[in-house]
């Protein structure tokens, strides 16, 4: 197994001066050493051929000891020092202060076809980061996060990526719904793939401490190193920084609220300076259609986090990141035309998906009355998100509204939850629709093969998830295996799996792991 190394992040950026292994608040830095714990029994439950691929390794390569010691920290890849990083952050909107890598460890950065990753476990033990928690994770957080990065990826959501999936032969103490009930788990580590997982809190933290030194430092060697395009010198230079940040965070937001995704866990220091979905701890898809939902309980009294809330938040993200840039910056009104470009430009990009996902060619502004009214009418009785945009691709531009309603109501979890005058609306809406869709050049068929390319058919609607978790606990990886294969291709019909295009059952609907989720991992 060779890798080709690159240790730009700890040769350029300082380093922790001290290199014991004890929670403490580090100055002046952008990292600590630190090496993972040798786990007792380590066996390997998945591996990614294709992002193995990604960073130069082989099929052989991954079923090799040298990957097993490597990816689940037994033994360290020669010519790397594994590091966690240092950053603070907004926690449901309050200050936290310093935060970092509690339960990462970044392994090393690679190059590989002039692609620079960085390799992290996580799950492999404390760092100075982890304050009162073991740096440790357990199986069934590792499940979701392993098979989600991939699902997202090939959904076409800005993520990170999971190379593989561990057992680590160690039981991890955890409390699943912190209610002081605590219980020994599986251990598990999984191995995560990025350009970086530098953070709006790695910014947040030097000028928390006005340390301005290091965040030049910091900020220079991000734009030097995953910038490249950014030629300009100076405050100019910063800017455009930034915007690219903002740019990228508004991409990412608009493909969650495509596909239904809650992150659930917002806070500033889960914020990628890449646009990428990271830190999958608590997160959802919706089942039914609801602005209004959280899928972590820390959040569920006031749901900061909730789907609708997501475009805002990232919103108020970039406003902490524009403070902590300011110190380089010193011209709020440029920061301000920047974060005030976020509001208009997503308006303009979510109207626009909303048009791919109805199948609207022919883009008018006046589709943004239909669309509201849709999301109206969603919430007004319970409707799975999934089922319904991918069943509205069938519907014909001779149909009438009462028959373009017959061949979506597979959507609604009760119909007889629709009265008369929801139907009443339904069919309305429906008018509306087929008039626009008539009004488009292409074909039915033509619509529906572009509708079905931004309507995913499969998900990984958490249910799932928790059958998955339940067979792994139990040693059977079979459902891992299916679901991972199910979730490359999730625009396709693939007719073999159609039983997991379906809605949400009564028995998962307040299941631990199957509706709300906690932080615990």
């Amino acid at each position: 197994m060779k890798l080709h190394i690159q240790n730009n992040f700890t040769s350029q950026l300082p380093a922790d001066a001290l290199e014991t292994n004890v929670p403490r608040q580090v100055y002046e830095a952008c990292f600590s050493f630190v090496d993972p714990i040798k786990p007792s029994k380590p066996s390997l439950m998945h591996a990614s051929f294709e992002v193995a691929a990604e960073i130069g390794l082989s099929k052989e390569d991954l079923l090799s000891d040298d990957f097993l010691n490597v990816f689940s920290g037994n033994t360290i890849y020669s010519g790397t020092k594994p590091f966690a990083m240092c950053y603070a952050g907004h926690q449901f909107g309050n200050w936290a202060g310093q935060l970092g890598d509690g339960r990462a460890i970044n392994l090393t950065e690679v190059l590989n076809n002039d692609k620079f990753l960085t390799l992290q476990l996580k799950g492999a033990g404390p760092t100075p980061y982890s304050r009162t928690a073991d740096g440790f994770a357990v199986l069934r957080s590792s499940i979701r996060e392993y098979l989600c990065a991939e699902a997202m990826f090939h959904i076409g959501v800005p993520t990170t990526r999971s190379l593989s999936l561990m057992l680590s032969g160690d039981q991890v103490l955890r409390d699943v719904l912190y209610n002081g009930n605590p219980a020994y788990e599986k251990g598990a580590i999984v191995s995560r793939v990025a350009p970086t997982f530098i953070r709006f809190g790695s910014f947040e933290i030097f000028a928390s401490r006005k340390d301005v030194v290091n965040l030049k430092l910091l900020t220079d060697f991000t734009i030097k190193n995953h910038f490249p395009n950014i030629k300009e010198d100076g405050v100019p230079k910063y800017l455009r920084f930034f915007e690219q940040v903002t740019q990228a965070t508004l991409k990412m937001i608009v493909e969650w609220q495509r596909v239904g995704f809650v992150h659930g866990v917002m806070n500033t220091d889960n914020m990628s300076i890449h646009g990428i979905t990271i830190d999958y701890g608590p997160y959802g898809w919706l089942e039914d259609y609801d602005s209004g939902w959280t899928p972590n309980t820390t959040d569920k009294q006031h749901k900061r986090y909730r789907f609708g809330n997501q475009p805002e938040i990232a919103l108020w993200n970039l406003y902490q990141l524009a403070n902590a840039l300011y110190p380089l910056i010193e011209d709020a009104k440029a920061l301000e035309a920047i974060l005030e470009a976020y509001t208009s430009n997503y308006e303009k990009e979510y109207l626009s998906m909303m048009q791919d996902k109805l199948g609207l060619q022919n883009k008018l502004d006046d589709d943004l009355f239909l669309v509201n009214r849709l999301t109206e009418l969603l919430e007004k009785a319970e409707t799975d998100m999934t089922i319904f945009f991918r069943n509205l691709s069938n519907i014909a531009k001779q149909d009438s509204a009462v028959l373009a309603f017959d061949k979506i109501k597979d959507a609604f979890y009760n119909e007889k939850d629709l009265n008369e005058v929801i139907l009443k609306e339904w069919y309305d809406w429906f008018e509306i629709y087929s008039f626009r869709i008539n009004e488009q050049n292409s074909t039915d068929l033509e619509r529906k093969e572009k509708m079905n390319l931004v309507n995913p058919k499969y998900v990984l609607r958490n249910y799932i998830s928790q059958l998955c978790i339940d067979d792994a606990e139990k040693g059977d990886y079979s459902l891992l295996n299916e679901l991972f294969e199910i979730l490359k291709n999730p625009y396709d019909e693939q007719p073999d799996f159609q039983r997991w295009f379906a809605k949400r059952p009564d028995w998962a609907r307040n299941k631990v792991g199957s509706s709300m989720l906690s932080c615990s991992s």
